[in-house]
């Protein structure tokens, strides 16, 4: 049952972690490798709510206002003018998390630090007490795919963002002001991206590099799944229960590497991944 309980609970931190990247990826066919240092400033979002000794929860809120005020700057200055230029993206985004990595630094140092978990303690779960904290997280991640995909697909915002997806140059013809799908699908990127971090910081620690480990893994989830959040989600769990069960019974550094590796063999059959088409 602890088996069980860890893949979900594991795939949920996927998910939560990969989402982010996902809707910037699905829309602007940009990979954001900005993101893992979004997920690093979520995590210090929590940890200054922890240093004031506020409402742990108040971390999650606090880190979507500053990833989403991070995004709306990043998007207007930087990525806009390399919509055209992925590479060029892709590179502007890279250095902008080592920029961000460096801030982070200066301002908080080097150090290792913890932060306090919003809910503690242990619930029952078929007679084995297993973290609180983790569990709420499998709920979290069920309802955040389910919102991020009737954002996508049940309101007038997802039709616009799906026309963009399709055709560009037709929806800018219909009126679709694609710029500014553009700029609303980064900022929130990048809020789901500090709300991430602050969501799996309690579960271990903060330090500046704290995003890079995910970033790998959040891209290749993304590389794999294609552009659906339930796709998503189910790439979470079938590839999350992998790592699981080989750190379990095997090592935890290849349980390190399972996803990197899944990754790579399912591109290699199937090159757009589980994208249809």
């Amino acid at each position: 049952m602890v088996l069980l309980l860890d893949l979900l609970t594991t795939a949920a931190m996927l998910f939560v972690v990969t989402a982010g990247l996902m809707m910037v990826f699905g829309v602007m066919k940009i990979v954001n490798f900005a993101h893992g240092a979004l997920l690093t400033l979520g995590g210090y979002a929590s940890y200054v709510v922890t240093r004031l000794q506020m409402d742990p929860w108040l971390a999650w809120p606090l880190a979507i206002v500053v990833g989403i005020a991070v995004g709306m700057l990043v998007e207007g200055l930087i990525v806009r003018p390399l919509y055209k230029r992925p590479l060029d993206a892709i590179l502007a985004t890279w250095g902008l998390g080592i920029v961000i990595g460096q801030l982070i630094v200066m301002g908080f140092g080097r150090e290792v630090q913890f932060v306090g978990a919003p809910l503690s303690g242990t619930w029952q779960v078929a007679g084995i007490d297993y973290s609180a904290y983790r569990l709420v997280l499998v709920p979290v991640a069920i309802v955040l795919c389910l919102a991020l995909t009737g954002l996508l697909n049940g309101t007038r915002f997802g039709v616009r963002t799906r026309a963009v997806i399709m055709n560009e140059d037709l929806a800018s013809s219909l009126g679709i002001h694609s710029g500014r799908v553009r700029f609303i699908t980064f900022s929130l990127g990048a809020g789901l991206g500090t709300l991430a971090g602050a969501m799996i910081t309690p579960l271990s620690s903060v330090d500046p590099n704290m995003g890079l480990p995910w970033l790998v893994s959040a891209f290749m989830l993304v590389m794999v799944s294609g552009h659906s959040m339930a796709s998503l989600l189910v790439t979470c769990v079938v590839f999350g229960a992998a790592q699981v069960l080989v750190s379990t019974y095997a090592s935890p550094v290849l349980g390190g590497l399972t996803i990197a590796v899944l990754a790579a063999v399912t591109l290699r059959i199937r090159p757009k991944g589980f994208a249809r088409g």
